[in-house]
């Protein structure tokens, strides 16, 4: 019921991820960045509590695999859980249990890693995989591509309802957390898409307003002087 890839940039150090799914408000519950540690994400029959675990693994120093070995291991119900991570160095790893649902996919890449369940066809992380390594420009534009390309490649095996972006860059807060939790009509990846259009020329802004307002520039809404 979701697919997503979860990624680092090499030349930032930022990490973020991206996420799609039929069920309703799937970014808030499987999408997890840390600035300076890594992306997870936690998803299939999801226990949101899975992401800052592995985050926390991270953070001491242990790389992807070992950060995901010390969470899975005898852990109770693990075998409905699919886990995506990615570390500071760009390593990745991948748990998919023995029940996750439906055909299921995982694929990994230079500085990401890709997985889905219920999918139409096991091509879709690969295919995202694929295009976050070709595309060009801000990770969020790397992000964006691949989300797409999952979309594009047959996605899940019904309709989306649900998608998301979220980045971590050097704060405690994440830079960007753009998502459509639920569209009973339309493409939530296309409005995921759009909002980071949206959003990107003015993300330092966001930025500059919380470290140091005295510098912000103007909200450029009606009565701001």
């Amino acid at each position: 019921m979701t697919f997503s890839l979860v990624a680092r940039c090499a030349a930032t150090g930022r990490f973020g991820m991206v996420i799609s799914s039929s069920s309703p408000a799937v970014a808030a519950r499987c999408a997890h960045v840390r600035a300076g540690v890594g992306a997870v994400a936690s998803q299939n029959v999801t226990d949101p509590a899975l992401g800052p675990l592995v985050l926390d693994a991270l953070e001491t120093g242990a790389g992807a695999a070992e950060a995901l070995s010390r969470v899975t291991q005898g852990r109770d119900h693990i075998a409905y859980r699919q886990i995506l991570v990615v570390d500071g160095q760009g390593g990745t790893a991948i748990h998919s249990g023995t029940n996750v649902l439906g055909l299921w996919g995982e694929a990994r890449g230079h500085d990401c890693a890709a997985g889905g369940n219920l999918l139409a066809n096991t091509d879709v992380p690969s295919a995202m995989v694929a295009a976050f390594e070709t595309a060009r420009g801000d990770l969020g534009d790397r992000l964006v591509a691949a989300l797409i390309a999952g979309r594009d490649a047959g996605g899940e095996a019904g309709p989306v309802h649900s998608a998301g972006l979220k980045m971590a860059d050097r704060l405690s807060w994440p830079v960007a957390d753009l998502r459509i939790d639920w569209l009973d009509e339309g493409c939530p990846i296309a409005a995921v898409a759009r909002a980071w259009e949206v959003y990107k020329p003015q993300m330092a802004a966001y930025v500059t307003r919380a470290l140091d307002p005295t510098g912000a520039p103007s909200y450029g809404v009606p009565g701001d002087e």
